[in-house]
Order: C-alpha cells, then sequence, then structure tokens
C-alpha cells in the first residue's frame, strides 16, 4: 500500500460522509483536540498559528480604520448585562454563571461574557462626555464562552476566539458608516486573504442581534450546500446609549445620547477555510494563511551534497520572510508528500541529486497539484509567483462554486425543492412577515441568510404567503 493511500484510507470522503470527513482532516492535520470540558476545544500549534495570521492580518486592517485595541474583563455583573432588556434576553440561554469565589457565595452573580456590549458601555458612559471626545474606534482580541449543546470543531464551541469591535459616535449617520466598512474590510479580507467569496446584505429583524436596530452579515456557501455566517456588523442606534446613559455634550452645548456600532468575527473562519477548500487527501490552505507556506522536502536525503542544498534552499526561504520548513526525517519522500498535503502546506518543493545535478528542483502547489521546474536561482521569486496564483485560483474556484449554487424560486412548491435539494442558496420574495420566516424554517430548517444590498425584484408575490412582496432575500439551510 502506498503512503498516499494510506494516508487517504484515513480520512472519509466527503461524499461518503461529509461530517466525518470534515471531523477526520481537523483531527488528522493536528488543527485541534478535544478538551477534559464537553464543548471546548485545544487549538494545536498549527490550528492556533491559522488564527495567529489571521489576526495579524486583520488587525492591521483594523488600525488602519483608526481602530485602537483595548482589554476588558470576562466576567460580568448580573445588574450590569440586565440593563439592556432585549440584549439579555436574547443570550440568557447560553449564558454561564460564576457562582463562587472560593468558598463563598458571591453577593452577586457573575456572567462570563458572551459578548461584551455592557462592558464597553459601562466604559463609554465614563469616558465620553464632549463632541471631542468622539468616536471611540476599540477592539479587543479574547475568548468568549456560550454554552451551546450542540458542538462542532471551529464551527460551533462553548468557548471560542474571536474579536469584537465596539465603537462610540456622534451621529446615527457615523454609526452606520462605520457599521457598512466594518463588514466590508471583513468581506475584503475574506476574499483577498482568505479566498472565500462572500454573500453580503442586512439580516431580518428575526435574525438580527440581540438589542441591535439592523445586524449586517457576510456569509459563506460551504461544499456541502449550506450557508455559514462568517461576520457581523451591528448598528445599535443610540439604545445601548440610553440604557447606560453615554451622553455627550454638542458643539452647541446641547446633552446628546452618543451611537454604537459592534462587529466581530471568529475562529469560526477556520472552519470555513477547511471546508471550503480542503479535499479528501486533507487540508488545503491559501498561501495568505497557511502555517507552512513552502516545505523542502529532500529526495534521496544520504547522498552527497542534497541536505546541504535543500537546507541552503530552507534557508533562502526563510530569509525572504517566507514561512518555511524542510523534511529531513527518515521517512520515504512518498510519505513526506503525503503528510505536507494532509497538512495543508501550500507549496513543496522537491530537489534530489539529479535535480542538483541539473541546478533545477521542482515545485509543487497543494491546491492542484501542479510541478513547475524551477532554476535554483530562481526559487524566491517563483514560489511567490506561485503563492499569488495559487491565492487567486483558490479563490475564482470558490467564487464559480458560489455563483453556480445561487438558484431562485418563484413558487413555494419549487422554493421547498430546491430547498430541500441542499444545492445552495434560494433566492426568493418576501413579505416581511415574521410568520412567513418562521413557516419556512419549520417546515424546510432553511432560514433567512440576509437581504442583499444590490436588490433585485424577481416576482412581486411573497414565495411563502402569496403576499405583495417588500424584500429579496437569500435562503439557506445553515451552520
Amino acid at each position: 500500500m502506498s503512503n498516499n493511500k494510506k494516508f487517504v484510507e484515513e480520512i472519509t470522503s466527503r461524499e461518503e460522509d461529509y461530517t466525518q470527513w470534515y471531523t477526520d482532516v481537523v483531527k488528522k492535520a493536528e488543527l485541534m483536540s478535544y478538551s477534559s470540558v464537553k464543548g471546548c476545544m485545544v487549538l494545536k500549534p498549527t490550528g492556533y498559528a491559522i488564527w495567529e495570521n489571521i489576526q495579524r492580518q486583520m488587525d492591521a486592517r483594523f488600525k488602519k480604520t483608526g481602530v485602537e485595541n483595548v482589554y476588558l474583563p470576562m466576567f460580568i455583573p448580573e445588574s450590569l448585562l440586565e440593563k439592556e432588556k432585549d440584549h439579555v434576553e436574547g443570550f440568557a440561554p447560553e449564558v454561564a454563571w460564576v457562582t463562587h469565589g472560593g468558598e463563598e457565595k458571591l453577593t452577586e452573580r457573575l456572567c462570563v461574557r458572551p459578548t461584551s456590549e455592557t462592558l464597553f458601555c459601562d466604559l463609554y458612559k465614563d469616558i465620553v462626555h464632549s463632541y471631542r471626545d468622539l468616536p471611540k474606534l476599540y477592539n479587543q482580541w479574547c475568548s468568549v464562552v456560550r454554552w451551546e449543546k450542540t458542538t462542532r470543531p471551529f464551527l460551533r464551541s462553548s468557548e471560542f476566539l474571536w474579536q469584537e469591535g465596539h465603537t462610540v459616535h456622534a451621529t446615527y449617520e457615523e454609526a452606520q458608516e462605520r457599521t457598512i466598512m466594518m463588514l466590508n474590510l471583513y468581506a475584503d479580507f475574506a476574499k483577498e486573504v482568505l479566498a472565500i467569496p462572500m454573500v453580503k446584505g442586512q439580516k431580518t429583524d428575526k435574525e438580527k442581534f440581540a438589542g441591535a436596530e439592523a445586524t449586517y452579515t457576510m456569509e459563506a456557501l460551504m461544499p456541502d450546500g449550506k450557508a455559514l455566517q462568517s461576520g457581523t456588523s451591528h448598528n445599535f442606534g443610540n439604545g445601548f446609549a440610553k440604557a447606560f446613559g453615554i451622553q455627550y455634550t454638542d458643539k452647541n452645548n446641547q446633552l446628546q445620547y452618543a451611537y454604537q456600532t459592534s462587529w466581530g468575527v471568529s475562529t469560526r473562519l477556520i472552519g470555513a477555510l477547511i471546508m471550503v477548500h480542503s479535499d479528501d487527501a486533507g487540508l488545503c490552505l491559501p498561501p495568505m494563511v497557511a502555517p507552512v507556506q513552502v516545505s523542502v522536502i529532500p529526495i534521496q536525503q544520504k547522498k552527497e551534497g542534497v541536505l546541504d542544498k535543500a537546507n541552503e534552499l530552507y534557508n533562502e526561504l526563510k530569509n525572504a520572510g517566507l514561512r518555511a520548513t524542510i523534511d529531513d526525517s527518515d521517512k520515504s519522500p512518498g510519505w513526506k508528500f503525503s503528510e505536507a498535503e494532509m497538512r495543508g502546506v501550500a507549496l513543496r518543493i522537491e530537489i534530489g541529486p539529479k535535480d542538483i545535478e541539473a541546478g533545477k528542483c521542482v515545485i509543487v502547489r497543494r491546491d492542484n497539484r501542479d510541478k513547475t521546474d524551477c532554476t535554483l536561482t530562481e526559487v524566491v521569486p517563483t514560489i511567490r509567483q506561485l503563492m499569488d496564483k495559487m491565492q487567486s485560483d483558490m479563490y475564482d474556484k470558490a467564487k464559480e462554486y458560489l455563483d453556480s449554487h445561487i438558484d431562485s424560486a418563484i413558487s413555494y412548491g419549487e422554493f421547498v425543492d430546491k430547498i430541500n435539494s441542499n444545492s445552495g442558496f434560494v433566492k426568493a420574495m418576501w413579505c416581511g412577515d415574521i410568520a412567513c420566516e418562521e413557516k419556512i424554517k419549520e417546515e424546510t430548517t432553511a432560514t433567512s441568510r440576509c437581504i442583499p444590498f444590490n436588490e433585485e425584484a424577481i416576482a412581486d408575490k411573497c414565495v411563502c404567503c402569496g403576499k405583495e412582496a417588500k424584500k429579496l432575500v437569500y435562503w439557506g439551510k445553515a451552520y
């Protein structure tokens, strides 16, 4: 049995069992392991390195828009959480409570943060006094706890890593501009770094964030036809400001309530990366986020000069700022190739005695396994060109899949048939009544994913009830 075949047999085929395939890839690529706490996971070095690459590049984009990083406590007093009624009701089923400190019962329960709106509001009420103090553009990288009943690595866990931005502004218009700016920043990042296309739009009132005036989302489509909410941005209006007393004196010396936003993405993006790009051979990652962008694999490494040349290439790659490794273990070349593919190494360099004699090496892409002969004097520029091409090709492939899996429906029967085929998003008109949303969810398990920004009218009647339609909605089953 070849080494490659052995590796492949240890990963369930996507066609055979998609859920098991996902779990196999996560485990075989050593992205995480299960912890002794139900619903929580241990991020292993590779999994955490992906998150670090996301964090570093996204944080730089935040800072270009004026955002500053802060860190707030993980505990929220119950009395503080209850100041915003809709907000606390939305999170109540998922909240974990601390009731004791050591042996002593606390006089007030503390919530382990499921999100930090109330803490930021408590901060802003003390530091915002004048129009000169605005805007405040804060973000924190942290973990949150939501007591989930059903969990899946990276997609849904009881504790997960994320960033949450919380900004405060003088006017509704400024808050709305920031809300849309951050959604677009997320979608651009998903395209340019993660090679994942997104559908953008506004959530319906039923699906919006608890306490928000409006929620905007970017939705990715997975290869099994399910949607994955991948990032959200919320305009809170001045509702939280009124609940927490966040007021400022304007230029006319009049007291005004401030306007706020919140926006966040999480390690769920890693789940999206796995599903959108990987295959039955294991993990496949775009070069921009791959922990290992290129691995040097010597062939017949015991022969004189092979390891020396391989290490020379390795050092050249590292000095060029590339995330590189060298596999000089005593495993067979075939095993090394398969292991590199399974672990999501973006590119590998194969070099042996005959290559050295010819003054070249072979570079292999992980996504399509294309091979490129490269002279030893042009390795770094060739690697960079191949990474750029691989990055854009992976996006184009995902975009082609997304575009070919957006359908439309006019009648309810047609809508149900297409939703139940698990073929992706279905566009259909909606009257705006929550009863239709609930009926669709009850009868098909599909939910409204978003009202797209580029609205179109494909019919004049609601797909569900037949009444006058108000909005076009993307519907779909989702994680």
